[in-house]
């Protein structure tokens, strides 16, 4: 059994994450990371996979915003823990 979900993001990484998604200069990695966490804002979805691969990619580059690195964060906190 799944443990429950008690993350989500916040005001701060929601507006961080709207801000990537109107860059035309953020690669997409930043938009993938940027648009799981802003639709975890008010939902109970978690991180895919694929969406917290991308956000880890963000958080490795120096070359990120402080926004897309923001929004990356909050996506890997709410993706799912392994199973024990």
């Amino acid at each position: 059994m799944a443990a429950k979900k008690s993350e989500s993001t916040s005001g701060k990484a929601a507006a961080a994450a709207a801000k990537v998604l109107k860059d035309p200069k953020a690669s997409k990695d930043a938009k993938t990371a940027a648009a799981s966490a802003l639709t975890q804002s008010k939902s109970k979805e978690v991180t895919s996979a694929k969406a917290a691969s991308a956000a880890a990619k963000v958080m490795r580059d120096p070359k990120a915003s402080k926004s897309a690195k923001t929004a990356a964060a909050s996506a890997l906190t709410q993706k799912p823990g392994k199973k024990k």
